[in-house]
């Protein structure tokens, strides 16, 4: 028979209730803030500064974004930028980690310790900047790709989860003349989905989410992503010059501040729509790859 629960015990539950309560509004209500300003229309957000709920519902922002392709443009190179990324982020960390797991690999903890070295210390901007304009990449997208193929946190947590495997699969299948990309192609990467669906939204998240890489590398404007596409429009807002962008032609004067949230809405609903999908893999697959060391 189950006891009923004290009087200390009812009055933490209900701590924790208001707790977790208000930790969740507070991280909600700025993104409702976001969706709200980008339906109101232009007097409203400078009347009432704060608003949860318009009064008076207008698409004008929306209207305005996608009255030309600029937008549209940006989130397209944002998902070829994401998905291609993506894949070679998955192929070059697990063609790393895999020999990396092998114990008879030569030389194997001089290679590991120079991966933990670029985790304390890096070439910096400048010296990246030289070797991202010296290889011929500047305002191409590979200079977005290639320069960060291998997150070295990642590369040791897949590592450590590729060791965990049992070494009995691997021998039984090199009996049967298996080979080694054979093995990993057919054995330890269908064994290694949560830990790789865990990763590919890591990596998946930070590529869509580039920022500061196309500032630096991307001069041609038809080529950047949709995070630097909102920077320009903000900093155009603020100058209370948007309307005067080549990139936005309009007969009207855009709402300022009803399209910058507009654009923040656009550029966030999609990796929050692909995230609840990939959510259920990032506790059993951080903690699977971390197990041993």
């Amino acid at each position: 028979m189950v006891q009923d629960k004290s009087i200390g015990n009812k009055i933490f539950d209900i701590t924790n209730v208001v707790v977790l309560g208000v930790l969740a509004l507070i991280t909600v209500i700025p993104f409702i803030y976001v969706i709200a300003g980008s339906f109101a229309t232009q007097e409203e957000l400078l009347e009432r500064g704060f608003i949860l709920f318009p009064t008076e519902f207008s698409l004008s922002a929306y209207e305005f974004i996608f009255s030309t392709s600029t937008l549209v443009r940006s989130l397209l190179v944002t998902i070829f930028i994401t998905v291609v990324g993506t894949l070679i982020n998955l192929i070059f960390t697990c063609l790393m980690a895999y020999p990396m797991a092998r114990r008879d690999l030569d030389f194997r903890k001089p290679i590991q310790l120079m991966v933990i070295f670029t985790m304390l210390f890096s070439g910096g901007m400048i010296p990246t900047f030289l070797v991202v304009k010296n290889l011929h990449m500047i305002d191409t997208y590979w200079a977005l790709l290639l320069p960060g193929a291998i997150s070295a946190f990642n590369l040791i947590i897949i590592r450590s989860f590729f060791q965990q495997l049992p070494e009995g699969l691997e021998e039984s299948a090199k009996i049967d003349g298996a080979s080694d990309p054979g093995i990993l192609v057919k054995i330890v990467l269908p064994l290694s989905m949560p830990v790789l669906a865990t990763f590919s939204l890591f990596y998946a998240v930070g590529h869509w989410n580039t920022f500061f890489s196309a500032v630096l590398y991307i001069n041609d404007s038809t080529k950047w992503p949709i995070q630097v596409l909102l920077r320009q429009i903000v900093i155009l807002s603020q100058g209370g010059s948007l309307g005067d962008t080549t990139a936005f032609e309009q007969d009207f004067v855009p709402p300022d501040q009803a399209v910058k949230m507009a654009v923040i809405v656009i550029s966030t609903i999609p990796i929050l729509i692909v995230y609840p999908f990939l959510q259920k893999h990032f506790a059993k697959g951080v903690l699977l790859g971390s197990v041993k060391g």
